[in-house]
């Protein structure tokens, strides 16, 4: 009797623990991410909504209006990706230095969203007098860059060089040589769908590039709640 009763309650225990795990297990796939900071000035000082700034101060910062030419001959405009989560940087296709290394790491991001149609890359040629439409062609095919997603562009140098300084703040990459600015960063820059930073990221450290893709699927994750 007293070995029933023992086998009863094993069972019990047992029914119990299997039912715990079960409810922490669909807990743990239910929780919502970590939700990212919002970023409205050149220090790249972190914003959180709901923690003590009023809403319109955390959002006080967009990137501006832009229309350039990519490597297809296309023009893209910030209104094409508005409702897009997409990722940009500035380089250089001569670049000899950083930027093989970051066009690397941004490849494995958009490797790791191949088809996504909500993930975008906008890469800004900082040498437009040299970086043609067909050179921006030949270096995306020598990368195996896939134009539906990621947009090598051009365009008039001040109008990059403003949007650089005035909406990603690039001003601490920019330097001076004997033809006058010349921007040379290695900042990778999250923009959500409403055109808001959303998160900064060295373009040459793998660390970072792992943490731009887990930002993301943060980002994705809330662009499916607004859109539901």
């Amino acid at each position: 009797m007293m070995c029933a009763d023992g086998f009863g309650r094993s069972l019990w225990r047992g029914f119990l623990g299997s039912l715990l795990c079960a409810f922490l297990g669909s807990s743990l796939l239910q929780a919502e991410p970590s939700s990212l900071p919002y970023y409205n000035s050149a220090d790249f000082t972190p914003l959180w909504l709901g923690e003590g700034a009023a809403d319109e101060e955390v959002k006080s910062h967009r990137i501006g209006s832009f229309a350039f030419t990519n490597q297809d001959g296309e023009t893209v405009t910030r209104e094409d990706l508005l409702g897009k989560i997409y990722v940009s940087n500035f380089f250089f296709t001569i670049c000899g230095g950083i930027c093989p290394n970051m066009t690397g790491n941004v490849m494995r991001v958009q490797r790791a969203f191949e088809n996504d149609s909500n993930v975008r890359f906008l890469s800004h040629t900082v040498l437009p007098e040299h970086d043609t439409v067909e050179r921006l062609k030949n270096y995306a095919d020598e990368n195996e860059i896939d134009s539906r997603s990621w947009f090598l562009v051009t365009g008039k140098k001040a109008e990059i060089y403003s949007l650089a300084r005035k909406s990603y703040f690039a001003e601490k990459g920019l330097k001076k040589d004997s033809a006058g600015d010349f921007l040379h960063s290695e900042n990778l820059i999250l923009v959500d769908g409403e055109g808001y930073i959303r998160g900064v990221y060295n373009g040459s450290v793998t660390t970072d590039t792992k943490r731009l893709i887990a930002d993301i699927q943060t980002l994705k994750y809330e662009l499916a709640k607004d859109r539901s």
